[in-house]
């Protein structure tokens, strides 16, 4: 399945998001700051990166930033989570979805993003 990297200030969430996207068969780290976020992102091949938007110090953007301006061949999507996805931006996330989401919502941006993703990759030759 797919390396996920998920971002959260609020361990709660990110050991219920590791949770179930582990049940479904993904490889999944944790990161409490978008700081940590960044470097595991840095260190590490991800196909997917789920982030909070509002957290101290280095905020959901930042991090989106951060992977957007990468050098990398690949660039993986990123899904936004947050209270107030009305004031995001349409272009700094893939996806974005409103606290608190149900699973199957979860389930169906992974879905869509990975889909669409591996929709633009080129296996012509």
């Amino acid at each position: 399945m797919f390396n996920v990297l998920v971002i959260d200030d609020e361990k709660t969430i990110t050991d219920a998001l590791k949770r179930a996207l582990t049940r479904i068969g993904h490889n999944v780290e944790t990161a409490d700051t978008g700081e940590e976020g960044v470097s595991l992102f840095d260190n590490n091949q991800f196909d997917l990166v789920i982030t909070d938007i509002a957290m101290p110090h280095f905020s959901g953007y930042e991090v989106s930033r951060h992977i957007r301006r990468s050098t990398r061949s690949y660039i993986p999507p990123i899904i936004g989570i947050s209270g107030t996805p009305w004031l995001s931006k349409e272009d700094d996330f893939d996806v974005m979805l409103s606290k608190p989401f149900t699973l199957k919502k979860l389930f169906d941006a992974v879905g869509s993003v990975m889909c669409s993703d591996l929709e633009r990759v080129d296996i012509s030759g």
